[in-house]
């Protein structure tokens, strides 16, 4: 593995001697280099230089340019406006860092963190006894890839899927479960995750029905929960019934998704009852938590309510109960001392931006997180339907992620179908490759958007060939794979001494920013960004592809082999980069 330097910070680091040796007092600064549609690059940076030092700016720049080493990386730089520079590379230079980064095999070029650290990402939350829906996707499409965004950057990644598994409603569902022990047999070996939810269904609206009609059963399931909270064997033993039959079901939506969840990274609420008590503890004893009322509270100046008096968060209630607060820091805890994670990242919706804040900013006077250890809430926005309204079914009720994936498989085989004859595919292939794009399909969509906006779920829109969703990156991606078919003996080779067409270094140039992209996706959590860098590849592709034949009409030798060696490091970078977003690139569609 070896990392390649990009061409941006090739041609900084050009432009920085130049302005150190034009302006010693200028050694070190920033040349604010970005990419521009009058030159390869732009430099902005001499401006600011120049009235620091009380110079001519575009004086300055020229004597900068006189200053560049130009030859191997760059081919010219001319002087722009009141004192930018404006930079054309070499097609050598761009050939040959191409090629660099095609011999690194799946890395591309792309170098580890220098200093990578240990992060704890909380994402995909169901809970337990309870359908999955909608709200549930975000989380876990989002956290899945971040997760493969900073693991591939080198950094330790502990997924943690904190599961609602604790609370008063499971006095109830124990409880009838106690009076009625078989609801939760498995006659018939096997059950599948569809079996599980019903199953849980059936039994949690039985327990719901008996809770509200029979004041002597809903006295019981009342008990039950303070069996529950103290640790009875029988009762326990109930519970984690309701556990392992929701993980069936857990498993079996995420398998859907395309997603690994593994057994050990789901702690759930419950995983943290031992150190609830002395988490309290600490937060009385070091004052950042005070009695209120009966209740354990922490305060804060800028929390209020709309009557103007301090919202707390409550720790612990009045009555002895723990709140998720409690749990939630309880969790800061256990991530920071003892899996010692530096960051800690909360996928979660951002109607519970306020909760966090709390939490974060008394675990942070607890002394629990500081400049070492961050907490950051990767909030969401809502899921809308076309209407612009968040998404229901016809009936109003809020939409199971099961029939949502599922119609977006539907609609995607479809889509496969039509194309299937053109390219030969089997039955089995449209229904396998019907499920990657529809999945792909549900996915992009969401990490197309900013994470905290809203988006609207639309699938025509979504499935579609045209325009910016998955289905055009994985047909470009199929498209590029076709051409080896027809390549003959022609075989992938750069160039370097030819000379690029526009579209060829547009393509090549777009290239080299994979490692900058991941660097900016991985340091703002933003997988968005990388989506967009995707999409802006395919198009520059698809436009490279139109004035740039590789097979027919057949261009000379060199050219041809250049031309594959493009299309085939662009298929690679387009696979990686959409393997990081957890969507899959098949090789026919």
């Amino acid at each position: 593995m070896a990392s390649v330097t990009s061409l941006s910070h090739s041609v900084a680091q050009h432009l920085a001697s130049a302005l150190s040796a034009t302006l010693p007092e200028a050694a070190g600064a920033d040349p604010l280099l970005r990419r521009s549609d009058r030159a390869d690059f732009q430099a902005n940076g001499i401006l600011a230089l120049a009235k620091k030092a009380k110079a001519n700016p575009r004086e300055l720049a020229t004597q900068v340019v006189s200053r560049v080493e130009s030859g191997g990386l760059i081919k010219d730089v001319e002087v722009s406006g009141p004192g930018f520079l404006n930079i054309t590379l070499t097609d050598r230079a761009i050939v040959e860092n191409l090629a660099e980064r095609y011999a690194d095999g799946e890395r591309l070029g792309v170098p580890l963190a220098e200093h990578p650290g240990t992060t704890v990402i909380d994402y995909a939350q169901p809970n337990v006894a309870k359908e999955m829906h909608v709200g549930h996707l975000r989380s876990a499409v989002i956290g899945d890839a971040v997760v493969q965004i900073l693991e591939f950057t080198g950094e330790s990644v502990v997924r943690r899927h904190h599961i609602g598994d604790w609370g008063t409603q499971f006095g109830m569902l124990i409880q009838y479960l106690i009076e009625h022990p078989h609801e939760l047999d498995h006659k018939g070996g096997e059950v599948s995750g569809e079996e599980a939810m019903s199953n849980l269904n059936r039994l949690y609206k039985a327990a719901r029905s008996l809770f509200d009609s029979d004041e002597e059963f809903k006295t019981r399931a009342r008990r039950r929960v303070v069996d529950l909270q103290a640790g009875e064997p029988e009762t326990l033993a109930m519970w984690q019934k309701f556990v392992d039959e929701s993980k069936i079901y857990f498993y079996s939506v995420f398998d859907k998704l395309d997603m690994e969840i593994r057994d050990p990274d789901v702690v759930g609420e419950s995983g943290y009852n031992d150190m609830l008590d002395e988490t309290c503890r600490l937060l009385e004893e070091s004052g950042v938590a005070v009695r209120s009322d009966g209740a354990l509270c922490v305060f804060f100046d800028d929390v209020k309510g709309p009557d103007g008096n301090p919202v707390p968060l409550i720790v612990k209630k009045s009555d002895g109960g723990y709140g998720y607060a409690a749990t939630d820091l309880s969790a800061i805890r256990d991530r920071v001392f003892n899996l010692k994670a530096d960051s800690l990242i909360y996928v979660v919706d951002a109607r519970q931006s306020l909760h966090f804040k709390m939490v974060f900013e008394t675990a942070r006077r607890a002394g629990w997180l500081n400049d070492d250890v961050k907490a950051h809430q990767l909030a969401f926005g809502t899921v809308l339907g076309k209407d612009g309204k968040p998404f229901k079914t016809r009936e109003g009720e809020t939409v199971r992620l099961v029939d949502l994936l599922d119609e977006a498989i539907d609609r995607a085989t479809s889509v496969v179908r039509e194309k299937a004859e053109k390219v030969g595919l089997s039955e089995r292939e449209i229904e396998e490759n019907g499920r990657y794009v529809g999945i792909g399909a549900v996915k992009y969509a969401d990490l197309s958007t900013s994470a905290v906006r809203d988006y609207k779920f639309d699938l025509d829109q979504m499935v579609s060939l045209n325009g910016d969703t998955s289905v055009y990156l994985q047909y470009a991606y199929a498209r590029i794979r076709s051409i080896f078919g027809k390549a003959g003996d022609r075989t992938p080779l750069a160039h370097p001494e030819l000379e690029l067409a526009p579209a060829e270094r547009a393509l090549g140039l777009h290239l080299d920013r994979f490692g900058e992209t991941l660097d900016e996706v991985a340091a703002e959590y933003a997988p968005h960004k990388l989506a967009a860098y995707l999409y802006q590849l395919a198009s520059l592709y698809t436009t490279f592809y139109d004035q740039c034949p590789v097979i027919k009409p057949a261009p000379a030798q060199e050219v041809a082999e250049n031309r594959l060696f493009l299309c085939d490091l662009t298929g690679r970078t387009l696979h990686q980069g959409m393997t990081l977003l957890g969507i899959r690139t098949p090789e026919r569609l």
